[in-house]
């Protein structure tokens, strides 16, 4: 099977009907903060078995067609010793890896950000390729308000998810396009339409540039959501019909599949959300999920560190993964919430 073959392949996979991307990417600091702020220790082995409960999970490959992986997880092994891509491997479930370095201040501009982590990519690639992944992420964030962001911030991270996104495919690995308009600020709804907008031209104008081939690729976006200090937040139904309506106008046909971030969402809206847009008739790509906290937030809370506790995280995980399967499909009712 050629490249092109496999890329094609794989993103049909991971786009696959009733299932989402499990995002288990944070950095160390990151997940650091999530587990001090359940009661556990920041320290490799709980990371690690944190990560361990959720991938054997029962019937976890049900729900989730691919999980992204950090630096340190990619190397690690489950309890069983089988090292994590082969475990995810052997379940039917896709193994990613994250290979951004992280959004630092942008020259020239130093209230945004520009991703890095282009030096030394097509080799830490082809380790990755070695080690099992076969698809992978890079994250942009996009400050808003009511200058920002400015046009050379959106040219300067398009052209970096777009060398990016090419570079993946060079090596055999579906790349996961993450332009995220950030939701922290205190813009409405139609601001960050307008802005996601115009972020989504310029980065799929910078993909045909790159010559990426958006068979072999997913997206991973926002949704069209007012900020959080905004003192009018839409409704379900608006934010779907919003969200629609800029991936309408923007998102080539040829994209097998979109795959929403949480973004600061609560659980529910962020289920929610994507339960409406799929009641909404047929799209010319898949809609799910890629989440990280809005799968693991119940889980972590419930587990706290302690091994007597797996069972609980795991089910609070499954129950999760299960709602948002269920709203991939426009299934999804609040009423589900309430099921153990």
């Amino acid at each position: 099977m050629s490249f092109r073959q496999e890329l094609e392949s794989n993103a049909r996979k991971l786009a696959a009907d009733g299932r989402g991307i499990l995002a288990a990417d944070e950095s160390n600091a990151t997940m650091g903060k999530r587990l001090e702020s359940a009661g556990a220790v920041n320290s490799e082995e709980n990371r690690r078995a944190f990560r361990d409960l959720m991938f054997t999970a029962p019937e976890m490959a049900r729900f989730v067609s691919g999980v992204i992986l950090y630096d340190e997880t990619i190397r690690q092994k489950s309890a069983s010793g089988q090292p994590f891509p082969q475990l995810l491997q052997s379940l039917g479930v896709i193994p990613g890896i994250k290979v951004d370095t992280g959004a630092k201040t942008l020259p020239g501009s130093e209230a945004e950000k520009i991703t890095e982590g282009l030096d030394g990519l097509r080799a830490r690639l082809q380790e990755y390729y070695s080690m099992g992944a076969r698809f992978a992420k890079w994250r942009a964030v996009i400050e808003v308000d009511s200058v920002l962001p400015s046009e050379y911030c959106l040219l300067a991270n398009a052209q970096a998810l777009a060398r990016y996104a090419a570079l993946c495919q060079e090596n055999g690995l579906v790349p996961i396009v993450e332009p995220e308009v950030l939701m922290d600020g205190a813009h409405n709804l139609q601001r960050c339409q307008e802005v996601t907008e115009h972020t989504l031209h310029l980065v799929f104008n910078a993909l045909y540039d790159h010559r990426v081939m958006l068979e072999g690729m997913l997206l991973k976006p926002n949704m069209v959501i007012a900020g959080k200090k905004c003192s009018v937040q839409a409704t379900v139904e608006e934010v779907a019909t919003e969200t629609l309506r800029t991936l309408r106008h923007t998102v080539p046909a040829a994209v097998p599949g979109i795959v929403f971030l949480s973004g600061g969402q609560s659980d529910e809206l962020a289920t929610a959300h994507l339960n409406r847009m799929n009641q909404s008739g047929s799209h010319p790509w898949l809609l799910s999920f890629s989440y990280g906290r809005a799968l693991q937030a119940a889980a972590l809370k419930s587990w706290a560190g302690k091994s007597q506790n797996v069972d609980a995280a795991q089910k609070a995980f499954l129950h999760r993964a299960r709602l948002n399967s269920a709203a991939c499909r426009g299934d999804y009712s609040s009423a589900m919430e309430q099921a153990a």
